[in-house]
């Protein structure tokens, strides 16, 4: 039980360092496109939200 255990973490710590990390200016820039994307779809979705409203309201009188 012990011996595939510590075969299981020796492979993970190998397949790690195989692993190429983002450096801090890639990852900022992905977060600020992330942000981006988030405030404009939240400005499309909440504009979508407002017309519709205003036109159920128009038609149910």
């Amino acid at each position: 039980m012990f011996g595939k255990l510590n075969e299981f973490f020796t492979n993970v710590k190998a397949e790690l360092k195989k692993v190429t990390w983002p450096t801090r200016k890639d990852t900022y820039a992905s977060t600020m496109v992330v942000i981006v994307l988030v405030i404009i779809s939240a400005i499309f979705l909440g504009g979508v939200d407002v017309i519709l409203s205003r036109l159920i309201r128009l038609i149910l009188g």
